[in-house]
Formats: structure tokens, sequence, C-alpha cells
């Protein structure tokens, strides 16, 4: 550790002065949320409107996983040191608190993780803005149970639209339902590419045979057509490559040893329909990766991009990495082969001419 350390305080001559790389220390089998957790640190904009978030924060403000997060990344943002190593023992005891799911030592998966902490934040802001408005009523009418739901800063930074449609091949009526997501799961195949990962997402799918569609119209079950299309995309748009498949044979969850490659710069135009897709470029700047057979086991580190360097964060461990590691978690060509790195979560941002900001609300 001596020799990465001084390898990582070396490379950190030239970053710039205010930014803070620390490891975070493993309580067993936290591998899951820590590398989760170093990748949205390294997410501007999140960082920036959670310190935000934890100026305004009162001394008595209740305990909940947002107030816990916004501790932690406080703390590495006031250390005083560039790199070091921190114990998120707080926000791990307010995690297994709020979610028996990951309170047992077996192996967790990150995707379930990252997929509960949006949702649990976005809970806890949602609900601080419904208490304001509802104050600020002061005696109105209107309930706050009226009041629509409130956009929060989580929402205008990760969460999209899609749109589920559904035409009957018979009465040709459409029928469509309209879907918020924060990530993306994608279906994988051996030797493809995120790419075309999404465009097999966007792609029609004939209902037929067992799988016919109960059409209102018809009034019993049709043929039909089903495609989801993107919508709305998100400032940061997180895809989740669906590594691990039910097996009937086995009776088990199989890991998926696929190459999928992902590139640096994605370009959507030729994946979605959502009317600013054409435009939209983002840059990679987090991959946490899965190393290991299966989805009981196994360990999971991330890669993130800091100013124009790649980093590898494996719980303690921090060291700077060139590009070209990133690659080496695409997958090996060999569907069967021992290379265990794989790619799981990808996290891209938006291109913007414009310096990062906070998002508008910035509860």
């Amino acid at each position: 550790m001596g020799a990465n350390s001084s390898k990582l305080e070396k490379a950190l001559v030239d970053f710039p002065e205010g930014e803070r790389y620390f490891g975070f220390e493993n309580f067993g089998n936290t591998c899951y949320a820590n590398s989760v957790l170093q990748s949205l640190y390294f997410c501007r904009p999140f960082r920036e409107n959670l310190l935000q978030y934890a100026a305004k924060l009162h001394k008595d403000a209740d305990d909940n996983l947002l107030t816990c997060l916004a501790d932690l990344f406080v703390q590495i943002h006031s250390q005083k040191k560039k790199s070091g190593v921190i114990a998120p023992k707080r926000f791990v005891q307010r995690l297994k608190r709020d979610n028996e799911l990951f309170r047992s030592y077996m192996h967790q998966d990150a995707h379930e993780f990252l997929y509960f902490l949006f949702n649990e934040i976005s809970e806890v802001l949602e609900k601080s803005e419904k208490d304001k408005l509802s104050a600020a009523q002061n005696g109105n009418i209107s309930t706050s149970s009226q009041q629509p739901t409130p956009k929060t800063w989580v929402h205008e930074l990760f969460q999209g639209t899609m749109v589920n449609e559904m035409r009957c091949m018979q009465c040709e009526t459409v029928t469509s339902r309209e879907e918020a997501f924060y990530d993306l799961s994608l279906e994988i195949e051996h030797n493809s590419s995120v790419t075309s990962c999404l465009r097999n997402f966007s792609a029609t799918e004939t209902l037929d045979a067992e799988d016919k569609f109960s059409c209102d119209t018809c009034g019993c079950l049709q043929e039909a057509q089903k495609r989801i299309k993107i919508k709305q995309l998100p400032k940061v748009l997180c895809l989740h490559l669906k590594r691990f498949k039910y097996v009937e044979d086995l009776q088990r969850l199989r890991k998926l040893m696929y190459r999928v490659v992902f590139p640096f710069e994605l370009k959507l135009g030729n994946t979605s329909e959502a009317c600013d897709a054409a435009d939209s470029v983002y840059n990679l700047f987090a991959v946490v990766v899965h190393i290991g057979s299966g989805m009981n086991h196994g360990h999971y580190v991330a890669l993130v991009k800091s100013h124009d360097h790649w980093l590898f964060f494996d719980d303690e461990t921090v060291e700077p990495i060139p590009e070209s590691v990133v690659r080496t978690t695409f997958g090996s060509t060999q569907e069967y082969s021992s290379h265990m790195d794989h790619g799981y979560i990808l996290m891209y941002e938006i291109q913007s001419s414009d310096p990062p900001q906070t998002a508008s609300n910035s509860n």
C-alpha cells in the first residue's frame, strides 16, 4: 500500500487543489456500496448539489440516508489531505437500518443498491419540499396531497422518461404509458456494444402465441407490437448491463461473461427518438466493475474519471490508471474465458459547453 500511496500522491500533484481522493473502508461486504458512492462523488453536479444541501441542513435535522450521504461527502470534501481512507460507518449503518436486504453479510448487488439509493433520497427531498409548500400555504384550502409531486435536483439530474407503446395488430389501436426512469437496464449479447444494446432496447417486439396482448378495443387477446421509446433523456445517464441471467436448468443466476464494448463518448442520435437525442453527446465518467464468476460472490470496484485522468477505487485502495485499463472491462472475445472483470454500471454525463452548474432546485 505504501508504494501505491506514493504513486497516487505523485499523480495528484497535477490535480486541482480542491479535489479529494479517499478510499472507503469495507465493512465485510460493502464493496457494492463503496463502488457506487465513489462513482457518485465524481459526478460533479450530484456532488455540488449534495454539498449545497448539507450546507443548508439544520443541526436538529432528522437522520436519514440522505443526511448520512451528505455527511460523508462533506467529510471527504473538507479533508486537509488530498488522499487517504474514510470509514463510511454512519452511512452503512443507516443503509442496513432502512433496508433489511443490505443487513446480511452475503454479496449484494451494486445495481440494486443504486436503485434503492436514488429512490430513497428522492423521497426525502420530495417530503422536504412538500412540507415547505404546506407551511407556505398556512391554512389554505389546498392540501399537500393535492399538490403535484415536486421535482427535486435528483430528478433533474438522473430522471428520464420512456414511453411503453403497444399497437394491436387487429384494430391498430395504439396505447401508450409514460414511465420515469433513473437508469436503463440493457439486455446484452456476446461481442456487442452498448450502442447496439440501446438500439435493441427500443426495437419493436411482436407479442403472439402465449404472449398475446389484451386489447380493450377488441375485448380479447390479440397479437400486438410492443416497443419502448425514450421520450426525454436525463443529464446524467446511468446504464445497467444485465450480466446476470437465470438459467432454468441450473436453477440459479449465471454471470454472462460477454464482451460488451462501451464508448467513452456516447452519441444517442441513432438509438433514441427523444427530441434532444440527435444533438446529445454523453461523456463516460464512471464504471462500476463486477469481478468474479457469479452474482452471489465476487467483488466490486469503481473506475472514475476526474479532470481528464482515470482512477481506480478498490475500497481503501486508490490508484491512478491509464485509460487502457478501462477498456479491459469490456470483457473477453472468448465467452468462457478466465477474464472476470466486467463493466456492470456505466455513468455518462451530458456534454455541455457551459461550466458545471447545480440543478435549479437545490432543496
